[in-house]
C-alpha cells in the first residue's frame, strides 16, 4: 500500500523559491481545486452530461509540472481527468468551462467535452479516454520535436514534452513500448504517473508485480524517481531538473508522484471502494493546505493574501459559468467540421 512506503522526503530551504513563485504556485493550485467544486456543482444540477472525473487532491502534480515548463511551447498530454491540466496549461476557465457544457466557445469547440480538452494554441495535446492512449501521441511530439533539432538543424525546436498518466496504465504494453522507444532516441519527455493507488476500481498493488512504479525506468535505461504528490515544491523541483535533462538532449525521465484522489473515480462513483482510514490517512495532506503553511511559516505571504487569492479566482470559476451558460451550441451544420484538416 502506498501509505505503508515511505513518502519521499523535501525540504525547500527559504530562499529557494521567491514569493512571486510560492504566490503563483498557489493560484494555479487553488484554480484547479475551485474549477472542479463548480464542476461537481454544475454536474449534480444537471447543467454537465456523461462521464465527468475531478482532480481534487492531485493539483501539486499539474502545477508542479507544467508550470515548470514554457507555457505555449512546450507540449502536454493529459487523460480523461484532464480539466486541470488544461488550465494549468493556459487554457482560459472560460473555455474549459464552455467545453464542459458543449458549447461551441469551448476549447474543443463543444465536440470534446470532458475527457477531450485540446488546445492547439496551448500546445495541450489532449485528453484521452482510454487508458494510455495519451502515451504514443506525447511520444511522437517529443519525437518530432527531436527531429527538428537534429535532422532539420532547427535549433529553436528544444521543446519537451510533459505525458500524464495514472498507474493503471504502467501494466499497458504502449506505456512499455513508448519509453523503450525515448530510452532508445533519447527523446524530450517526461512521463508523469499520477499514481492515486485505484485505477477506477482496481487497488494499484493488486494490479502489477512491481508496485514501485518509478523502478520500472531502470529497465530502459532512463532516470528514474519518486515524489510526493502531494507537495507541489517537491513535485516542481524534481520537474525542473527532468525539464533540464531533456532540454539539454539527455532523455526522458519517469516521475512516479504518490498523490490521492479526494473524490470518486468520476461523479458517477459513489466511492465505496477506498477504505475510511485510507482516506483518513491521506486527506490532511492536501497539498493546497500544505504550500499555504509553507508560504505563511516562511513570510512569503500573509494569510489574508491568500484569502484574496481564494477569492478573486472564485471569481473567475463563477464568471466561466456564466460565459458556458451564454455561450451558443454547435452549429448542428457542422457536425462533420474539424474531422480532417482544412486548407
Amino acid at each position: 500500500m502506498i501509505e505503508e512506503r515511505t513518502l519521499p522526503h523535501f525540504q525547500v530551504e527559504p530562499g529557494q523559491i521567491t514569493k512571486e513563485e510560492g504566490l503563483m504556485l498557489y493560484e494555479d493550485m487553488v484554480l484547479g481545486r475551485l474549477f472542479e467544486d463548480k464542476c461537481a456543482e454544475m454536474y449534480y444540477r444537471g447543467k454537465m452530461f456523461g462521464f465527468v472525473h475531478l482532480y481534487n487532491g492531485q493539483e501539486a502534480v499539474s502545477t508542479g509540472v507544467i508550470k515548470a515548463m514554457r507555457p505555449d511551447e512546450d507540449y502536454v498530454s493529459s487523460t480523461y481527468r484532464d480539466h486541470v491540466h488544461a488550465l494549468s496549461a493556459g487554457v482560459p476557465a472560460r473555455e474549459v468551462m464552455a467545453e464542459l457544457f458543449g458549447k461551441a466557445t469551448g476549447c474543443s469547440k463543444g465536440r470534446g467535452g470532458s475527457m477531450h480538452m485540446f488546445s492547439e494554441p496551448h500546445h495541450l495535446l489532449g485528453g484521452y479516454a482510454f487508458v494510455a492512449e495519451g502515451i504514443p501521441v506525447a511520444t511522437g511530439a517529443a519525437f518530432a520535436a527531436k527531429y527538428r533539432k537534429d535532422a532539420l538543424g532547427d535549433p529553436s525546436a528544444d521543446q519537451v514534452t510533459a505525458c500524464f498518466f495514472g498507474d493503471g496504465a504502467c501494466n499497458n504494453g504502449q506505456f512499455f513500448e513508448c519509453l523503450n522507444m525515448a530510452a532508445l532516441w533519447k527523446l524530450p519527455i517526461l512521463y508523469v504517473v499520477e499514481n492515486n493507488k485505484w485505477a477506477i476500481g482496481m487497488a494499484h498493488e493488486r494490479a502489477t508485480s512491481q508496485p514501485e512504479i518509478y523502478k520500472k525506468a531502470s529497465v530502459f535505461g532512463m532516470a528514474g524517481v519518486e515524489v510526493d504528490g502531494m507537495d507541489v515544491l517537491a513535485v516542481r523541483a524534481v520537474a525542473q531538473e527532468a525539464i533540464a535533462r531533456a532540454r539539454a538532449g539527455e532523455g526522458p525521465t519517469l516521475i512516479e508522484a504518490l498523490t490521492y484522489r479526494f473524490r470518486g473515480h468520476s461523479l458517477a462513483d459513489p466511492d465505496e471502494l477506498r477504505s475510511k482510514e485510507e482516506k483518513e490517512f491521506w486527506f490532511p495532506r492536501d497539498p493546497i493546505k500544505k504550500l499555504a503553511a509553507y508560504l505563511t511559516e516562511h513570510n512569503l505571504a500573509e494569510a489574508e493574501e491568500l484569502k484574496a487569492i481564494d477569492h478573486r479566482i472564485q471569481e473567475v470559476i463563477n464568471d466561466a459559468v456564466r460565459f458556458a451558460e451564454e455561450s451558443p451550441e454547435p452549429n448542428p451544420n457542422e457536425l462533420y467540421r474539424y474531422i480532417f484538416a482544412e486548407d
